[in-house]
């Protein structure tokens, strides 16, 4: 699981690295639909990105797999057989929310500094950014596309920096599938409004 599946561009592709990408892929794709099944391959893909993840000592990263793999478990009960009804998150929550990310990452800085982990501030607000978005969109919210929208660019920075070439591209491909997932769960919004 750990050897070379193929190399692009001097870069070592891992089995692992290319299955839970092909898995978080198709789990990202199928939540822009609103499908519940987006949620075991939510799963799938957490457990092999949180080996990824700590053999490059990104330790935010892979403890956010944990948090993807309870959010898939509760997506799956929580959302109806037909898929998620995307509504939006009242003014007051949003600010909220900016204001637990700030707070969150200022205290786990310094953690991440102390316990060696490759990416300290940096991989703390991509964390709590991720847990407000899963948590968001575990909820069906609207505002859930707009945060992975930022979350996801700022992970491309970030792979990019530890040469994670392919994990790079898949989040430059998540950045982009956030924006249309954003557009889809609002527009989905805006149709169940009118019939209302």
């Amino acid at each position: 699981m750990f050897s070379t599946f193929f190399t692009a561009w001097g870069y070592e592709v891992s089995y692992l690295e290319f299955v839970a990408s092909l898995a978080s892929l198709t789990g990202v794709s199928l939540g822009i639909t609103g499908k519940r099944i987006t949620w075991p391959w939510w799963a799938i893909s957490s457990v092999l990105y949180g080996i990824f993840f700590l053999q490059y000592k990104l330790y935010a990263s892979a403890a956010l797999q944990i948090i993807f793999i309870i959010a898939a478990i509760i997506g799956w009960f929580g959302w109806e057989p037909t898929g998620a009804k995307p509504g939006p998150l009242k003014n007051k929550y949003r600010l909220y929310t900016v204001m637990a990310i700030v707070l969150a990452t200022l205290a786990l800085g310094p953690v991440l500094k102390s316990i060696g982990a490759a990416s300290t501030y940096v991989d703390a607000i991509l964390f709590f950014g991720s847990f407000a978005a899963q948590l968001l969109m575990v909820y069906e919210k609207i505002e859930s596309w707009t945060i992975w929208l930022i979350v996801d660019a700022g992970y491309v920075a970030l792979y990019a920096s530890q040469e994670l070439l392919f994990t790079t591209l898949l989040y430059a491909v998540f950045t982009v599938l956030a924006a249309i997932g954003w557009s889809s769960w609002y527009a989905a919004h805006r149709r169940a409004t009118r019939t209302v």
